[in-house]
């Protein structure tokens, strides 16, 4: 079982998708499980949301639902340099501040930001953006950890993390403008539960790029290649923190187009990650 959250007419409702059949559910039946963020941090959110199935909306086929993204209230952050070849990459980019990149790929501490308030965050279909100001901008496929306000994994989705690697290249202090901006986060489309997810370190992640119709770049990479646990990962964020919403967490990419390439108006990103699915956004 999955989870999402679609959008009918004018309202926005909470589902359960299982075995290609879509589950509306009635978030008024329990106070204290009003929300998709909520019915995660339950016990036993599969067995809760069965319960919760609502007889008002009869089970419909996956396929023609609009989704929106699977965020609530949380905070939405993202990790950096968490792969070989993003340091790698980093690097490249930045010759001058090279030795920084190095380094925090193998320090204890993680590099971390914030990238997005929820009512910045782009939904599955929508498009996310290139900067104006940016001769060099690529997707990041990421896979993202849904936290629970007392700091627990509850949860995957994926996350493409819009990046403009000259404007970081440039100056590393230049990050939350490469980084931080209108249309620049795209979360979705379902959330798969930590109990429902396959073993994370033979998990896939696949980046395909259309332009034209026809795929411009393509590339794959797997979790066995991140160079820290998502456990620490969401340890560091919790430090010194306080989520009362809980959060959303980016963990890095192990893709990268090569060098030549940027993202071009009109073109199709398509971020696979096995045990989630699939999130699609055009560009603009």
């Amino acid at each position: 079982m999955q989870f999402g959250k679609i959008r009918r007419a004018n309202s926005d409702h909470v589902v359960a998708i299982e075995n290609g059949t879509v589950f509306t559910l009635d978030m008024a039946v329990d106070p204290e499980i009003h929300s998709l963020a909520t019915l995660l941090t339950v016990a036993d959110p599969v067995a809760t949301a069965r319960e919760l199935v609502d007889p008002r909306f009869a089970p419909e086929p996956l396929g023609d639902q609009v989704f929106i993204a699977p965020v609530d209230r949380q905070e939405i952050w993202a990790a950096g340099v968490t792969y070989k070849r993003s340091k790698i990459a980093r690097e490249e980019e930045s010759a001058g501040a090279a030795q920084f990149y190095d380094k925090v790929y193998s320090a204890p501490r993680p590099e971390l930001f914030m990238k997005a308030t929820p009512e910045r965050v782009v939904p599955p279909g929508k498009p996310v953006h290139i900067r104006a100001d940016s001769k060099w901008n690529v997707p990041e496929p990421e896979l993202t950890l849904v936290i629970s306000p007392a700091g627990k994994i509850v949860g995957y989705t994926i996350g493409n993390d819009m990046s403009s690697r000259d404007i970081e290249g440039e100056n590393p202090l230049y990050l939350p403008q490469a980084k931080i901006y209108k249309q620049s986060c795209a979360i979705g489309p379902v959330i798969t539960p930590v109990s429902k997810m396959p073993p994370l370190a033979g998990v896939e992640i696949k980046l395909v790029i259309s332009r034209g119709g026809k795929p411009a770049y393509e590339g794959t990479t797997t979790l066995a290649q991140l160079n820290r646990t998502p456990e620490s990962l969401a340890d560091w964020l919790f430090r010194e923190q306080e989520f009362p919403h809980g959060a959303l967490l980016l963990t890095g990419t192990g893709i990268v187009p090569p060098d030549e390439f940027s993202l071009a108006a009109g073109d199709d990103v398509a971020i696979t990650i096995a045990g989630i699915g699939t999130l699609r956004n055009p560009v603009n």
